[in-house]
């Protein structure tokens, strides 16, 4: 085959390339060894965005710093700057491809503060469909047109010549064919190495991340010629404890849980994404004080049910399933954490293949982008940054016209079919289990030089394992070749381990022997490359002055140091063995699917189901949809609503919001899960105000409610359309209205039903709403005197039940806190519910110091945690007084660590 720009990998990064070269006027291929639809990280979607620099929210300059203290100075930064100036375009790029983050009722970026300094986390609570929605974009005909896609073809090495990336080599994993490509430009952008060590689930495939990605593209980068590097920088998360996957802090903290020992208290000091915070975990699970736990069960019933949709249904699906087989419920139970195996990753930690400001190696014409990449903490928004990047600069080459590396190929050639010169030979699992076995016997932290050599010893004699290893199927070639992708990542692990002589990054690269970080030596990046002659050879690479000051570091570039081939120890002979034993030395302690059509069980295959499926694969105008829309059986129709949503046709919003009276629950489900989704890119037509506003009438909740949220979201509502849904009779219903009527600064409809709605959670909701409506806040008449918002919230503050209080409170700390309702905020940190007491705290936040400052102080020695947080929080706001700076000087060391570190970011 042959293509202007080569794309390996459809994931993430993937994705964004192809669309944005085929966009740019290149002939893309874009090649994935599962299938494009559902392939990747993104595969199952994602619960929310870690990074994202939104303007009014976060500043990138800031963002920048932050990433650069988390890396402990290792970084580029002209690389991490640009997902911090690129970010928010690609989120508007993404939400309008019908990619949706969440929004306050005013349409704004509902961001949320999770690290300590810095609002960068944007929940995306119906990010289930994120790589639904980019197979839709890379359906779409004039994509279509650009870019060729062959799913179930895995290639194993990029191919060069002339200095240059001219294609690759692989074979479709179904057939078993040999596939070659030439190509002006290779994308690589196979994510992370996720299989490389065992997770302690026991599962070979039960890894953090996805376990497809087993280091395809490191291996294939090295081979390449291409320099890697930070490869010494692990990925460790936490986890759930025997399920392997993320605990969410991510997703949990915005909601008000936390991480706490088996004592019930807050341990972490460092922040979140650093390695730091990952040796602070690791300590607290092996000493006394663990087990660790996520604690979600003092939560109220409306949190935890809005957790459990968003767990239970994105990025692992399977997570409500292990937590029923233990009788686990989040009410009851709180969720025991772990450590993860190890893997390398660039957008979660900092080991990948070395790109500049424009995801170009330093092969000419290949590049890398996603997690393979080494741009620290890119996450999910750097992955599709550097992604678009790529596409941009690779979309000038044309397909290379000499001839393809003889020598390459037949390497290429051997490394595929090797395993069926031995067809009963050691099985791929095995072989496998063996080797990741090493890696967490010799390389994961805490690392010594000597358990390094040892793996650098078990991993060559791996070699002969790998070369034996049987199969017999395309599928077991694919499994193969991926052991020997492990092989090589696991050999880059362990030397660049070994070749750093120094603790760095937390429990990234904790070396027992040399405990201490070393910036004389090692304020450098360590780059490996593959040496002419075949060997692993290294370089120390000083950082490069940065773009953005950070006081703790100061880099001045300077030149690399070749330090060549790095040797393991001699550790085969324990000591001298004529030397008679001696006393133990002790040294002192350092601290320093795819959405698939909804058929059913028992639906049966008819002509017109199979006559439907068939249709999905073109771009059918609504018009051939139509007989499917109304077929007599559920199962046509729902599947119907599926299609439409794939393929997204002129008059799809009009035809959803009608699918909501359908007459089976299934459909009217299926169509209210298809407007969410769609929502943000659906045109605002007066036939679908006209289908909306009929649904408001439908017996269905869920209906009643999806309606509603759509004509906020389009606004194609008004006033008092969403004020006659404030006397639903269903709670759900009622809560998307209040959300309308914030969205409309309709504060006295929301002030009126404050007080007047039986439900807590809609009082909760409209307490929420008040806070962001900027229109009656004073009243027109009286200047001087409370608005409708201060009134209700004034009304609100003296509910019976304590979470309508303390959220009335808390939306004081954001519409304003007058002299009168101050004084009962002041009042109300005595009040006996300690979650009133902490919306106090934020209250007072936006009240007059003078009698703000001295009740604050006094709240710092609350008996709970989280209302002293609270008041931490509240004085960095009233810090330019003197009095507050001295209350928050007696919090640095408060015995929970988010109060302590609160207050040392305030001063």
């Amino acid at each position: 085959m042959s293509c202007d720009v080569l794309v390996i990998g459809g994931g993430t990064a993937g994705t964004m390339a192809a669309l944005t070269a085929a966009e740019h006027g290149a002939d893309v291929l874009l090649l994935e060894k599962a299938h494009v639809r559902h392939s990747g990280a993104l595969a199952m979607g994602m619960d929310g965005v870690n990074n994202a620099v939104i303007p009014g929210r976060a500043e990138p300059d800031d963002y920048v710093a932050e990433i650069t203290r988390a890396n402990d100075g290792i970084v580029d930064q002209s690389t991490v700057r640009q997902t911090a100036t690129r970010g928010f375009a690609m989120v508007r790029r993404l939400e309008s491809y019908g990619v949706k983050f969440e929004k306050d009722e005013h349409g704004e970026y509902a961001v949320r503060q999770v690290h300590r300094s810095g609002s960068y986390v944007l929940p995306m609570p119906e990010g289930k469909d994120v790589k639904k929605v980019l197979y839709r974009q890379l359906r779409r005909r004039e994509m279509r047109e650009r870019i060729r896609i062959e799913n179930r073809v895995m290639p194993v090495r990029v191919l060069t010549a002339e200095g240059r990336a001219v294609g690759a080599a692989g074979f479709d994993t179904r057939t078993g064919a040999f596939v070659t490509v030439r190509a002006g430009a290779v994308i690589l952008a196979t994510g992370a190495c996720g299989r490389l060590g065992l997770p302690a689930s026991g599962y070979l495939y039960g890894t953090y991340e996805n376990p497809t990605n087993a280091g395809d593209g490191y291996a294939m980068a090295y081979h390449a010629g291409a320099e890697l590097t930070g490869i010494e920088c692990f990925q460790i998360n936490p986890l759930i404890k025997d399920y392997n996957g993320p605990a969410c802090a991510y997703v949990a903290n915005p909601f008000g849980g936390y991480q706490v020992n088996r004592h019930g208290e807050r341990f972490v000091d460092s922040d979140y994404w650093s390695g730091r915070m990952m040796a602070e975990f690791a300590a607290e699970v092996a000493s006394d004080r663990g087990p660790v736990y996520l604690k979600l069960s003092h939560l109220p019933e409306e949190s935890v049910s809005a957790l459990e949709s968003i767990l239970h249904s994105t990025e692992r699906p399977t997570r409500g399933t292990f937590h029923a087989g233990r009788g686990h419920d989040y009410r009851t139970h709180d969720v025991e954490m772990h450590i993860s195996e190890i893997g390398l990753c660039g957008g979660h930690s900092a080991s990948g293949v070395r790109v500049d400001d424009h995801a170009r190696t330093t092969v000419p014409r290949l590049y890398a982008a996603g997690d393979l990449a080494c741009v620290p903490h890119n996450y999910m928004i750097g992955a599709f940054v550097f992604g678009d990047l790529a596409g941009v600069d690779a979309s000038r080459y044309t397909p290379y016209e000499g001839e393809l590396p003889l020598d390459q190929l037949q390497e290429a050639h051997e490394l595929v079919y090797r395993p069926l010169r031995n067809p009963d030979g050691p099985p791929q699992p095995q072989v496998e289990y063996k080797l990741r076995r090493f890696v967490n016997d010799y390389v994961a932290p805490p690392k010594s030089g000597a358990r390094l050599s040892l793996a650098l010893e078990a991993f060559e004699r791996m070699r002969a394992d790998i070369a034996a290893m049987g199969a017999r199927t395309p599928h077991e070639l694919m499994r193969c070749a991926e052991v020997s992708f492990i092989r090589d990542c696991a050999e880059m692990a362990a030397r660049a381990s070994l070749a750093r002589t120094e603790s760095r990054w937390g429990l990234y690269h904790d070396r027992l022997d040399h405990p201490r970080r070393d910036d004389a030596s090692w304020f450098h990046h360590l780059d490996l490359r593959k040496s002419p002659t075949g060997a692993m050879e290294f370089t120390a690479r000083p950082v490069a002055p940065y773009l953005v000051p950070v006081d703790e570091f100061r880099p001045v570039g300077g030149v690399s140091r070749h330090l060549g081939e790095v040797h393991p120890e001699q550790v085969a002979v324990a000591g001298v063995r004529e030397a008679a034993p001696v006393a133990m030395r002790r040294e002192p302690d350092v601290t320093g699917a795819p959405a698939r059509p909804v058929t059913g069980p028992d639906a049966p295959a008819t002509p017109r189901l199979l006559g439907l499926l068939s249709l999905a694969e073109d771009e059918p105008p609504l018009s051939a949809l139509v007989p499917y829309l109304t077929d007599p059986d559920p199962t046509v129709r729902r599947t119907a609503v599926t299609v439409l949503t794939e393929t997204v046709p002129p008059g799809t919003g009009p035809a959803l919001a009608a699918a909501l009276a359908d007459t089976d629950a299934g459909v009217r489900a299926a169509a209210a899960a298809s407007l969410s989704e769609l929502v943000g890119t659906l045109p605002p037509e007066p036939a679908l105000r006209d289908g909306l506003t009929a649904a408001l009438s439908q017996a269905d909740p869920v209906a009643r409610a999806t309606a509603l949220d759509a004509l906020r979201v389009l606004r194609l509502g008004d006033t008092g359309l969403f004020a006659d849904s404030l006397s639903d009779s269903d709670v759900a219903v009622r809560v998307a209205a209040v959300r309308a009527l914030a969205s409309a600064d309709a504060a006295g409809e929301l002030a009126r039903a404050a007080a007047a709605d039986p439900s807590r959670e809609v009082r909760v909701a409209i307490a929420k709403a008040l806070a962001g409506v900027t229109a009656g806040r004073l009243d027109d008449t009286a200047p001087a005197g409370p608005g409708p918002v201060h009134s209700a919230l004034a009304g609100l503050i003296d509910d019976p039940d304590a979470l309508v209080r303390a959220a009335a409170y808390e939306a004081l700390g954001t519409a304003g806190c007058p002299a009168p309702l101050a004084a009962r905020a002041r009042a109300a940190l005595s009040d006996p519910a300690w979650q009133v007491r902490a919306g106090a705290a934020a209250a007072l936040s936006l009240a007059d110091p003078g009698l703000a400052v001295p009740a604050l102080a006094g709240a710092l020695t609350d008996p709970n945690a989280d209302v002293r947080k609270a008041a931490a929080v509240a004085l960095t706001r009233h810090r330019a007084t003197e009095d507050a700076r001295t209350a928050l000087a007696t919090a640095v060391t408060d015995p929970d660590a988010d109060v302590r570190a609160y207050a040392a970011r305030a001063l």
